[in-house]
């Protein structure tokens, strides 16, 4: 974004964020999924029903967010979505930490106790 205009990359993101979420809501979600990858090459990472949970928070967020000029939400979401994609990509990752652990880890602290 550029120094200085901040009324007018409002404008713009708002006026996107509304053409997305009209897309999404009147059309097929299949258009949104095919383009998601130009824009965001990560999501070809992501399972199937993962995508169509991305893309209805995605929306969400932007409804909240745009008219409060404040896109934090929108760019924690896409990195949180982004880091759960890493994950999905790295196959040893993905086994670490979806897998039970083995024996007994131990004790657990007390809250407020250091371990």
């Amino acid at each position: 974004m550029r120094v200085g205009h901040p009324e007018q990359d409002t404008t713009a993101i708002d006026s996107a964020s509304r053409l997305l979420c009209g897309l999404a809501r009147t059309a097929s979600t299949t258009a949104l999924r095919s383009a998601l990858p130009d824009t965001l090459p990560w999501v070809t990472f992501l399972p199937t029903e993962d995508v169509g949970l991305l893309i209805g928070e995605l929306m969400d967020a932007a409804r909240r967010t745009v008219p409060r000029d404040d896109l934090t939400p929108i760019a924690v979401l896409l990195t949180q979505w982004r880091h759960t994609a890493e994950v999905h990509a790295d196959p040893a990752l993905y086994t670490a930490l979806t897998q039970e652990p083995e024996g007994d880890l131990g004790p657990a602290p007390l809250p407020g106790e250091s371990g």
